[in-house]
């Protein structure tokens, strides 16, 4: 039995062009949704109102406690006095004008900038001495086979996170002052006592000693999360190549680490000028303020302790204004390196 071939006219050929059949030979019945680019704001407004609702209470905090108090800075270009009125605002409303030469202080005033260099000194001991070590303990707890030596690992090395920096500071008080541990030993063998915690010599291997010991641990838990996302498939691949531990770790957990690093990198820097208010202040006294002093208490000392509330705020805004041009200058570099870094370009 033959069966003859109806000729398909230019009409039905057209409208075949225009609606193609299915792939699965049939319509399934969904309707085609528009593509999310295509829908408008008050569409795209309904479709995450629970998403935006859920978020809504982190927004107002954040515009409160961050943001808002922005517009105080006003009074880095006035004379301000906060016993005008018993209301902060109207204080402001009523301080005289003195334009820019509260920063015109800041530029002659010597202490301003020994503030400075201490600051960018602790920064770049910290960076070369601090920064490296939450990844060298990631790599090597990620490199213990026993899941229970793991785990006891980690919490041994997170525990002093959670300690306050006067605990912290008493502890190696009685590890390296003059009546400490330390200094005993060292005076039953015959030599002489050291005083670590009172030597402006030594006092910011001191401080970047402390944050190791305080905050490494903590700082691990990202590079291990970046580490746990690393496919097995890449290792046993590089194994099977012949490679090593060491060239294992070198091509593989190494390039697997690099944009967590330049992110966290891009994040330090910004960060440069905050290297430990509450830590420093508490030794402040003890090695005086030419080793001790840095931005954050320098601001603290002549706004709180000084009452000089327009002077610190004017050296706080510099030190704002700074903050956010070596973020966008270390973005920009990771940029270039062929990170994200923060954002995106």
């Amino acid at each position: 039995m033959s069966h003859s071939t109806v000729p398909r006219t230019d009409t039905e050929a057209e409208e075949g062009k225009k609606n193609p059949p299915k792939a699965n030979g049939g319509d399934t019945g969904t309707p085609d949704r528009p593509p999310t680019g295509n829908l408008s704001l008050r569409l795209r407004f309904r479709r995450d109102r629970v998403l935006l609702l859920m978020t809504l209470p982190a927004v107002v905090l954040l515009l409160v406690f961050n943001y808002v108090p922005i517009l105080g800075n006003v009074v880095a270009f006035q004379e301000y006095d906060p016993y005008l009125s018993d209301n902060g605002v109207v204080s402001i409303l009523h301080s005289p004008w003195v334009g820019l030469e509260n920063f015109q202080r800041i530029f002659e005033d010597s202490a301003f900038w020994n503030a400075v260099q201490n600051t960018l000194v602790l920064f770049v001991l910290q960076l070369l001495l601090y920064f490296p070590v939450p990844i060298l303990l990631a790599l090597l707890i990620n490199s213990v086979v026993r899941p229970r030596v793991r785990a006891i690992s980690q919490a041994i090395l997170y525990l002093p996170h959670f300690f306050s920096w006067v605990l912290v500071v008493a502890v190696f008080q009685q590890l390296l002052g003059g009546a400490g541990l330390l200094s005993q030993l060292l005076r039953q063998h015959g030599y002489d006592g050291l005083d670590i915690m009172t030597d402006p010599e030594t006092f910011k291997f001191l401080i970047t000693a402390q944050s190791v010991w305080k905050d490494a641990g903590w700082g691990i838990i990202v590079f291990l999360a970046a580490l746990a996302s690393v496919s097995p498939d890449l290792y046993e691949a590089a194994a099977m190549d012949g490679a090593n531990r060491w060239r294992r770790m070198w091509h593989v957990t190494l390039p697997a680490l690099r944009p967590v690093v330049a992110l966290l990198l891009v994040l330090r820097v910004g960060d440069a000028l905050t290297v430990g208010f509450e830590q420093i202040l508490l030794q402040r006294g003890a090695v005086g303020p030419g080793a001790a002093e840095v931005l954050d208490t320098f601001v603290w000392w002549n706004g709180v302790r000084n009452q000089d509330f327009g002077y610190a705020a004017a050296a706080g805004l510099v030190k704002g204004v700074i903050s956010l041009g070596l973020v966008l200058a270390a973005n920009k570099v990771a940029h270039l390196m062929g990170e994200q870094g923060v954002y995106k370009k």
